[in-house]
């Protein structure tokens, strides 16, 4: 399915800037969108007095499952490490193999969590551990993909896949490709590199995923919006959906009918150590054109409305805190048209529209507003 604005936003960057805060521009919306044109460039230019610009905090990795993966630096492992046993610290730091049979965790049948002696990122669970009979503990897939990294071994005169923690880079073993189904891995690990955590018990703050939170927005075309709060420091991640409209389960077609009732909306899922939920909403602000009632450029129609959607009564206090604030600042040279009320149900949108500009280079929306943001908190 091809949205009407796509066609301008393959012409390139620079012409789709000359256009913002739309995407892009349909023929039969031509003129109605040259009229709007000097207007929204007005508020456009009032958002550039909002915050003052600063250098952008470093980006932290997060994993799907939650966790900060952020690598951490020699210094860091090095004070790590000084903990560890000296089997430990020959395995993990220096990539020794234990011998066969001889971990305390080949035949441990408990129910629980492997994670990485040096760090504590939970690596392997028990419900992907099999009997090898190879004599090391042997797994089937990780926890998530993104906490183990892997990297050639050519030692002893044979090529092999060594495998290590994605946070520390501890050695923890190898992958092999003779594993049951459903990956047909091995992933033959040392029990020296690994701590278990048994199901029940109370799990190490460093085993810990982030303690996140959510928040939604819509601001028109929903593919721009999710691209630029990916690029924001502390976002974990953030997925293209339909919301606050009275059809469950609707369509992109459904919803393009305005007759759903839905917004085009990014659920946002975020550290708020890193970046807290009024950042975001002042970002929000930066990123589109909050005075446009229905619409964001030429793209017109209910779908399209300015929400920010909150998921505490926090949250909405804070929003509407924050309306108010630029308002009496008179930030805009237009009325704020912005919706703000309690997050209804989420449904995330079709897998095509997901990751949308990453997947097609498409530009969409203003540019990136995080530095001014964060470098502006006090």
């Amino acid at each position: 399915m091809t949205r009407p604005h796509a066609i301008l936003c393959a012409i390139g960057t620079t012409l789709a800037l000359l256009l913002l805060p739309s995407c892009g521009l349909s023929d039969a919306r031509a003129d109605e969108t040259g009229k709007q044109a000097e207007s929204d460039s007005k508020s456009q230019q009032d958002t550039k007095d909002m915050t003052t610009k600063s250098t952008l905090p470093s980006k932290r990795t997060y994993s799907k499952s939650g966790f900060d993966i952020t690598p951490l630096s020699k210094t860091e492992i090095a004070e790590l490490a000084k903990k560890l046993s000296p089997e430990a610290f020959r395995v993990t730091q220096n990539s020794g193999t234990e011998p066969a049979f001889c971990g305390n965790l080949v035949d441990n049948k408990k129910q629980g969590e492997y994670c990485c002696v040096v760090c504590g990122l939970p690596l392997f669970s028990s419900d992907s551990k099999f009997n090898s009979g190879t004599g090391w503990p042997s797994f089937f897939s990780p926890v998530d993909p993104a906490h183990v990294s892997e990297k050639v071994d050519g030692a002893h005169g044979m090529e092999r896949t060594e495998i290590n923690c994605a946070r520390c880079t501890s050695h923890l073993g190898h992958v092999f490709e003779d594993g049951p189904a459903p990956t047909g891995l091995r992933y033959c690990l040392n029990s020296a590199a690994l701590v278990f955590v048994e199901k029940g018990t109370k799990m190490p703050a460093t085993s810990e995923p982030i303690k996140s939170e959510t928040a939604y927005f819509a601001g028109g075309c929903f593919w721009g919006v999710e691209h630029i709060f990916q690029e924001a420091p502390g976002v974990i991640t953030a997925e293209s959906g339909y919301m606050q409209g009275a059809k469950e389960n609707p369509t992109y077609e459904q919803v393009c009918t305005g007759d759903t009732g839905h917004a085009e909306s990014v659920k946002v899922v975020f550290d708020p150590t890193v970046i807290s939920f009024r950042q975001l909403a002042e970002g929000f602000f930066l990123m589109h054109d909050p005075t446009q009632f229905n619409r964001q450029g030429p793209d017109s129609g209910s779908q399209y409305r300015s929400g920010v959607y909150c998921s505490t009564p926090e949250q909405l206090a804070q929003a509407n805190d924050l309306v108010a604030k630029l308002t009496s600042e008179k930030k805009f040279s237009r009325p704020i048209a912005t919706q703000v009320e309690l997050a209804k149900k989420f449904y995330p949108a079709e897998e095509y529209h997901q990751d949308y500009v990453d997947k097609t280079g498409r530009v969409c929306h203003v540019g990136n507003p995080w530095s001014q943001v964060l470098g502006a908190a006090k």
